[in-house]
């Protein structure tokens, strides 16, 4: 019997071209690598299965533009969502605001965790939402996950750096964006106040003199002469994120009222880039600011307007239904998270459950708590036993809520579900 022997794949190739000369000079003139092998296997050799395909591409390039048109704007930037003068999270991703609220910039449901931290994936709270790993609330996009190769492009991006890849204007520098809308509304104080330019400012241009906040001092006016200037608790142009500047505001308390923020490009101090090019900071109503003209002073004004509560409050139904009824060790606690669901404590159960989509089969388009329409909340169809929920009746495996108990829960939801 004839002895067969196994012929690595480098080897063959090694081979044919010698096979190739031999098959030529005897008049064959079929020298593809595919005629080779069968001539060696005709010749009582073996060769190995072909090697596997490559994994799979993402769907856009490892490049913040294409990564917010392939999934920012389509999938993220949605009404109700991440978008308008109130995301969830407090986090725009509309295309105007997505880098400057996302690079280098602390999670508001992670703390001491960066929504993308350059050069670090794995520590970075975007990667973690979109693999739905040890995270607040449930996985992104809500009810379709992103293809395992388009976040792994995500992540290439972060790993190379986080750059913002999009044209640098050759006009003087211009704000593009501010995390509170001009003209919004608040029902809470924000956190901070992130301004995003179309270039890098010059870091020491950008302080108490240059960024400024004022309350109208309750008249709804401002420039006559008591207006009250609000002191940040710090100023700063984050290194990671280079084209944006934060005023923060961790321990300042505002108050209901009207407030205007200024981005100085004129007078004795003054926002400058890198190349001493004053601010051009004029603002119409629309970004980026400006009218091509070095100089001039950016103004936008928003107001705070705190709901007032009537009936019963978010507290009071946590500490009577969630946390005896739902956040038990083997449910909703803030550990075990069934369902991607945290209801442990108040204020998680306020970011779980008010303008988040239900993550469950077929339910991915209704909200756990629909502000100011119960019916439409799936937590109230959840409760009530409602007829098209998916899976069982809540709360699980105990006797149903008594309706007096869900009606305090409609009425909050029909007050605005406010917190």
């Amino acid at each position: 019997m004839k002895k067969r022997t196994t012929v690595r794949v480098q080897d063959v190739r090694a081979i044919v071209p010698v096979l190739c000369a031999v098959l030529l000079l005897g008049g064959c003139y079929e020298t593809t690598y595919d005629k080779a092998v069968a001539a060696l296997n005709a010749c009582g050799t073996t060769t190995p299965p072909p090697p596997p395909p490559p994994p799979p591409t993402g769907s856009f390039g490892p490049n913040f533009s294409e990564i917010q048109a392939g999934v920012f704007t389509p999938d993220c930037a949605t009404s109700g969502c991440h978008s308008g003068s109130s995301p969830a999270a407090s986090l725009n991703l509309e295309a105007a605001n997505s880098y400057t609220m996302l690079v280098g910039v602390a999670s508001t449901q992670s703390a001491g965790t960066q929504r993308v931290s350059p050069t670090n994936p794995n520590t970075s709270y975007l990667i973690q939402k979109l693999e739905g790993s040890g995270v607040t609330g449930s996985q992104m996009p809500p009810g379709s996950p992103l293809a395992q190769s388009d976040i792994d492009v995500i992540r290439q991006w972060i790993t190379a750096g986080a750059a913002d890849d999009r044209a640098v204007a050759s006009s003087p520098i211009r704000v593009t964006s501010l995390s509170v809308a001009p003209g919004s509304t608040l029902a809470a104080a924000p956190s901070q106040i992130i301004a995003g330019f179309d270039r890098e400012p010059d870091a020491s241009t950008v302080n108490v003199n240059t960024f400024i906040l004022e309350a109208s001092n309750n008249d709804g006016t401002f420039g006559d002469g008591d207006d009250l200037m609000i002191t940040a608790a710090s100023i700063s142009v984050p290194g990671a994120n280079p084209q944006s500047a934060v005023f923060d505001l961790t321990g300042v308390t505002l108050a209901d009222d009207s407030y205007r923020v200024r981005l100085l490009g004129s007078g004795a101090s003054l926002i400058m880039d890198l190349d001493a090019n004053a601010l051009d900071g004029e603002f119409s109503g629309t970004f980026p600011s400006g009218n091509a003209t070095a100089g001039g002073d950016f103004s936008a004004q928003f107001t705070i307007m705190t709901p007032v509560v009537l009936g019963p409050t978010l507290d009071e139904i946590q500490t009577a239904v969630f946390t005896p009824s739902c956040a038990t060790s083997t449910c909703h606690s803030n550990t075990a998270q069934a369902a991607g669901l945290a209801l442990g404590d108040a204020d998680t159960s306020f970011l779980e459950l008010v303008g988040q989509f239900s993550n469950q089969n077929g339910q991915s388009a209704v909200m756990l708590v629909a502000p100011n329409d119960p019916d439409n909340s799936y937590l109230i169809r959840k409760l009530e036993n409602t007829a098209g929920i998916t899976g069982a009746r809540m709360p699980l495996n105990a006797a149903p809520l008594p309706q007096p108990d869900i009606d305090v829960i409609r009425q909050w939801i029909s007050a605005g579900a406010v917190r």
